[in-house]
């Protein structure tokens, strides 16, 4: 049985995933996978999703230059979640958002709103090209 076949992956052939940096634990990303994505992460150890919006993949940091190298890959106890364990690589390491923050999850709820409480590190306009 092929390492893939192991995956459950859901009716649009596609699994959730979340990129963890592997330093500090903390959790920098969720984005998908289908199965070309996975094995290609895989193989160049460095991580490729698909992006429902395109429909195509997705190197990340192709145009950003913010790489994730991956150090482990695991599937959850139920095999249809992925855990990336990385190193956010780049021109300025450590952002992995398209934000310009370190993570994507920087919006905490305060009371019945929700506040941004990570700084940017980098302005995306000047990271991303228009």
């Amino acid at each position: 049985m092929d390492w893939l076949d192991h995956i459950k992956w859901d009716r649009d052939g596609l699994v959730p995933v979340i990129a963890q940096e592997a330093a500090t634990g903390d959790v920098l990303m969720f984005a998908w996978m289908n199965r070309e994505a996975l094995a290609r992460t895989a193989a160049l150890k460095q991580a490729v999703y698909f992006s429902r919006s395109r429909q195509k993949l997705w190197h990340k940091g192709e145009e950003s230059g913010h790489f994730q190298q991956v150090h482990e890959i695991r599937v959850d106890c139920d095999q249809d979640v992925v855990l990336l364990k990385i190193t956010q690589l780049g021109h300025e390491p450590g952002i992995a958002c398209h934000t310009g923050r370190h993570s994507c999850f920087f919006e905490r709820l305060e009371g019945d709103h929700w506040q941004a409480v990570d700084p940017v590190l980098k302005d995306p306009a000047s990271i991303y090209k228009a």
